[in-house]
């Protein structure tokens, strides 16, 4: 799918990414989702298994998103990774050094998903071809 601006003659290809709010959302639902298959699987606990399943998920949920909204998108995934991987029974803390490398690595993952959507696409020139004797 291309689109282009009315009066324009340059098309670029249409990228749909989700909002801030969506993605805060997707963050939020997939991080809730995420706790109870890994107590499922048995590493709900703050090892590098589930370090690296809401790693994973913040890479998914980036690809999906705008890189504006990966901040939140990280915030999502730790909340649920810190109150209950870290610190089990829904319970939030913040124990300096040792909660923001977490917090940066799931934002962090997130926004390198995120960025080759931003890039400048390419763009297609259009020339219209007008049949010979008409004006233009």
């Amino acid at each position: 799918m291309y689109r282009v601006r009315p009066g324009g003659r340059r098309f670029r290809p249409a990228v749909r990414r989700l909002g801030v709010g969506m993605s805060l959302a997707a963050a939020l639902v997939g991080s809730g989702t995420l706790a109870p298959v890994l107590r499922w699987v048995g590493e709900l606990n703050p090892g590098w298994f589930a370090l690296g399943a809401y790693t994973v998920l913040c890479v998914l949920l980036g690809v999906i998103s705008r890189p504006v909204a990966t901040p939140l998108v990280g915030l999502g995934a730790w909340l649920f990774f810190d109150g209950f991987a870290v610190h089990r029974y829904a319970e939030l803390g913040w124990a300096g050094r040792s909660d923001e490398l977490p917090l940066l690595a799931f934002a962090g993952a997130a926004l390198l998903a995120s960025l080759p959507a931003a890039m400048p696409r390419r763009r297609i020139k259009v020339e219209v071809i007008r049949p010979a004797g008409t004006a233009g």
